[in-house]
């Protein structure tokens, strides 16, 4: 996965531009980039035959494309291959606010919104090193201590690539606004903050008598600012 970002920061389309609270919008590539990188599901936002649907999948960022996958037979895929437009968002809750007030309770967050249309990624050495983004981006170092697809099964998946030319970014932070006229209630008022936690890792029945934890998920909490083992 990488860190790059050609550009410093994106002109909010009138699609993209935040309207409601405008002050909590971020249009910095640094800053998508960072929700992106950190964040482990997107969800995929489509009309197909009429119906919405909303997908949540696994995805990476590879500089300024996000990367999903899954079965070539997926309708969802090939609709979008097809040039079906696309919403993906993408959220972080960092914390629950709690208000003195019901109307002011709150969560801080961080949060992207893409919107395009995706193309599918055909060409074999591209879509390989796409899977490996998106195995990567779930636990860094994955794909090295693993068996790569084979050519069945790559045919099997389909990767599509969504720009990230039309994109923004939400965020909030601190604690409770409630109004002036409530301060002196007797409730408790603050923030409840959020972290993904992993737990000890649960080996597979069938799995090798000895064989000890793989880098991959002993460092997974370390490198990723979450509890490890």
């Amino acid at each position: 996965m990488s860190t790059k970002s050609p550009v410093s920061q994106l002109p909010p389309s009138e699609r993209t531009r935040v309207k409601r609270l405008p002050a909590r919008a971020a249009y910095e590539r640094a800053t998508i980039d960072a929700i992106l990188d950190e964040a482990l599901v997107c969800h995929v936002g489509f009309t197909l035959d009429g119906q919405p649907f909303v997908i949540p999948t696994a995805y990476a960022r590879v500089d300024d494309g996000l990367l999903v996958h899954g079965s070539a037979a997926s309708r969802m895929l090939r609709g979008l291959a097809a040039g079906l437009p696309v919403c993906v968002t993408v959220t972080l809750v960092d914390g629950l606010v709690l208000a003195r007030s019901a109307f002011h309770q709150s969560m801080n967050y961080r949060s992207v919104v893409i919107l395009g249309v995706a193309t599918l990624v055909s060409e074999p050495d591209e879509k390989l090193r796409a899977l490996e983004a998106i195995v990567d981006h779930l636990i860094p170092g994955r794909w090295a201590e693993v068996r790569p697809p084979n050519e069945k099964e790559l045919k099997a998946t389909s990767v599509l690539r969504l720009s990230l030319a039309e994109a923004s970014a939400k965020i909030r932070t601190g604690g409770p606004l409630d109004d002036e006229e409530d301060m002196s209630l007797p409730c408790w008022a603050g923030v409840l903050p959020l972290r993904v936690m992993a737990s000890a890792p649960i080996a597979e029945p069938g799995l090798a008598c000895g064989l000890p934890f793989p880098a991959a998920v002993t460092h997974w909490g370390v490198d990723r600012n979450r509890i490890g083992l």
